[in-house]
């Protein structure tokens, strides 16, 4: 009886091994194995596609369609050094393309100085690049590649729409980083800056979205991805801290129309007077309005301001026992009819004004306001 049970017992194991080896269905022998979840579990499916949020999904498609109208920009500056030897130096910047037929935007500190440009599309091709023109006084450059065909463009939005708040992405190529991304929001409009050349730039677009060395010249975008800034500069020597500069789209617009009807970027001449502010107690001293404005202390020879009929000091006096001032002459109060409120309200405005535009300034002569419109000249062309 006990030899039929074993008998049994070793006939049931062998059939159980048949099958497990045959068939692989014993459970403890697939846990030895790779572990594969069923469908339909807690993992994710490998070929299931990612869940993004909308707006992640906003960045990928902006980036995505703007990064092919974006380039890099090389330039080369030769340089002295102390033995008074020529070397060459190396800058980068970024750029991007507004017609399909290869001019490019950028800034004018990105190309100034540069006795050779290369441009560095996306697909990583190289083109030389030569300069259209240039608006110095908005840091503003128009380039041009012959790439042989037709590239894909950016499409210029309107920065007088802008709102403090609404979302805003940068694309270029700091550090050599090309085809970088970054978001952000509008921080601050209106916004005044002093260059390094010690020319100021007025009405500047504030962003928190990191701008680095390398993104000067690069498209700032909204969200519908058209470029509604151009990234000049940032706050500090250092690199981002939160705080970036870019040049309104509006200010490039005007140029691109300028030099499609007059073929060249224009500048107006010097107005031709030499001011000082004062205000409140000093210009009360000197029996003008407490508000103040621009005092005309000379009038240059031949000048617009001169044609104009403005006057400068008939005489000197002295304030405080310390400095001397020319009094007697114009005071001027508005400039088109913006308040002046200091030494910055005159350039600032004329940043604004090309060869042959007019100038209304509101000034106090002899007790009464009046306003002297100013025929602007043209400066000589610089490139």
């Amino acid at each position: 009886m006990r030899v039929a049970r074993s008998f049994l017992w070793a006939l049931a194991l062998a059939a159980a091994f048949v099958y497990v080896t045959s068939t692989g269905h014993w459970s403890a022998a697939r846990l030895l194995g790779p572990f594969r979840p069923a469908a339909g579990s807690w993992s994710e499916p490998a070929a299931a596609a990612p869940a993004y949020t909308t707006d992640e999904q906003n960045n990928i498609d902006v980036y995505r369609t703007a990064s092919e109208a974006t380039v890099n920009i090389t330039s080369v500056v030769y340089q002295q050094d102390f033995f008074f030897q020529v070397y060459p130096v190396e800058g980068a910047g970024s750029g991007f393309i507004i017609n399909a037929d290869g001019e490019i935007l950028t800034n004018n500190h990105v190309v100034r100085g540069s006795r050779q440009l290369t441009v560095t599309l996306h697909d990583k091709k190289v083109y030389k690049a030569k300069v259209l023109d240039l608006d110095q006084r908005n840091d503003l450059a128009l380039l041009k590649i012959e790439a042989g065909h037709k590239l894909p463009t950016l499409p210029l939005g309107n920065s007088s729409a802008l709102v403090v708040g609404q979302k805003v992405l940068a694309i270029g190529n700091p550090f050599g980083f090309g085809g970088t991304l970054t978001t952000g929001i509008v921080s601050s409009l209106d916004r005044s800056i002093q260059t390094e050349e010690n020319r100021r730039l007025e009405g500047m677009i504030q962003t928190d979205a990191a701008i680095n060395p390398g993104n000067s010249g690069g498209p700032l975008l909204d969200s519908r991805g058209t470029v509604i800034g151009i990234n000049t500069a940032i706050y500090g020597a250092q690199g981002n801290i939160g705080i970036g500069f870019a040049t309104p789209i509006n200010r490039a617009k005007a140029m691109l129309e300028e030099i499609q009807q007059r073929g060249h970027i224009s500048r107006p001449a010097p107005v031709g007077i030499r001011t000082r502010y004062v205000s409140g107690d000093l210009a009360e001293m000197l029996s003008l309005p407490v508000e103040g404005g621009l005092l005309i202390e000379s009038v240059e020879r031949g000048s617009a301001a001169e044609a104009a009929g403005l006057q400068g000091a008939r005489q000197m006096a002295v304030v405080g026992g310390l400095y001397q001032i020319g009094i007697g002459g114009d005071l001027i109060m508005a400039v088109d009819g913006q308040k002046v409120e200091g030494n910055d309200t005159l350039p600032a405005v004329m940043s604004h004004k090309r060869g042959g535009d007019t100038l209304t300034l509101t000034i106090y002569r002899g007790g009464r306001t009046m306003k002297v419109p100013v025929h602007l000249g043209e400066a000589p062309q610089q490139l």
